[in-house]
């Protein structure tokens, strides 16, 4: 009996739709900070009971946006959207590219449910500038990647770093290894060309060791 009532404190008795929404957003807060924006402290601790207890067991996604702004420099704000339906379609991103225009945040993201056709790919892609809106499964935030265990640690290089880096190694950013713009890691921290990401490998097997990869 009592290892019965152990088991049954583990299970959670709460809709998988809100757990996944949960989870998500978790993500969506812990890759907003390390991206450079601000992000308190209440939502990146928040816990699952508490969610639940703030949007229920089937959340209304339109609660779930989150807009912020670096903390840098307050004028670079983002905005994040929760897509509520299965297959997202061009007339839910035509929604959504409304309600950015009209907030006037040049930088978003979309996190859809489980699919988008292709009209709405296009609609988003085609995006007047300077707006950028990054679109992400919600399956593919269930889990932040960079807190893997077996994942080296990622050190975005600023301008005047890498401006160092080439001139101390006497090459240009063509030269280096390639991470690609589609790379999960690359994703996660919203890198743009060029930029150089340096890699550290501290795994107890091998001996500590840096490299550095130039975005493709």
């Amino acid at each position: 009996m009592a290892a019965e009532n152990c088991l049954c404190k583990l299970l959670d008795r709460g809709s998988v739709e809100s757990h996944r929404l949960f989870r998500a957003r978790k993500t969506v807060f812990e890759m907003l900070r390390d991206r450079g924006y601000s992000v308190s402290d209440n939502d990146l601790s928040m816990t699952l009971p508490h969610f639940r207890e703030l949007y229920g067991e089937e959340p209304d996604t339109s609660q779930l946006t989150i807009t912020t702004a670096m903390d840098r420099d307050p004028s670079q704000r983002i905005m994040v959207l929760f897509c509520a339906v299965d297959a997202a379609k061009l007339a839910h991103m035509r929604e959504y590219i409304k309600q950015i225009l009209n907030e006037k945040v040049h930088d978003a993201i979309i996190v859809y449910r489980n699919s988008m056709t292709p009209q709405a790919r296009i609609a988003i892609k085609e995006m007047p500038s300077p707006y950028s809106v990054e679109l992400f499964q919600m399956s593919d935030l269930l889990v932040n990647i960079t807190e893997h265990v077996l994942k080296p640690k990622h050190d975005i290089l600023t301008p005047e770093e890498k401006d160092e880096l080439l001139k101390k190694y006497s090459v240009t950013d063509n030269q280096l290894p390639r991470m690609l713009q589609t790379d999960a890691i690359s994703r996660y921290y919203g890198l743009k060309p060029g930029q150089i990401v340096k890699i550290t490998y501290s795994d107890e097997p091998i001996e500590s060791f840096m490299t550095y990869r130039c975005v493709n």
